[in-house]
């Protein structure tokens, strides 16, 4: 979404959009079992970065408005600062 760029599902975080009246959030499935439609993003603070910028989150999720992007972000730094690298991603430049 981000970036743009194509890669096997299981690179990829699955996000959901949960409506809790006043707006939409954002929340990471990394199970890819939660229910509602879902968009595909790196596990990537550039590529987040990048989705937030262009607004995508918005047009993929089919919601209005700005969702709330904390919760992905939480999650993403998480999994960055603990394996050193993003999950399933190398260090090939494309």
């Amino acid at each position: 979404m981000g970036c743009r760029r194509r890669a096997p599902a299981g690179e990829l975080l699955r996000i959901i959009a949960v409506g809790d009246g006043v707006g939409h959030n954002l929340r990471p499935d990394p199970a890819r079992r939660l229910p509602g439609r879902g968009a595909h993003l790196h596990p990537d603070p550039a590529c987040l970065a990048l989705a937030q910028r262009r607004r995508a989150f918005g047009r993929a999720l089919r919601v209005s408005g700005v969702p709330d992007t904390g919760a992905v972000a939480e999650h993403i730094n998480a999994s960055t600062s603990t394996s050193g690298n993003p999950a399933g991603r190398g260090s090939q430049a494309r």
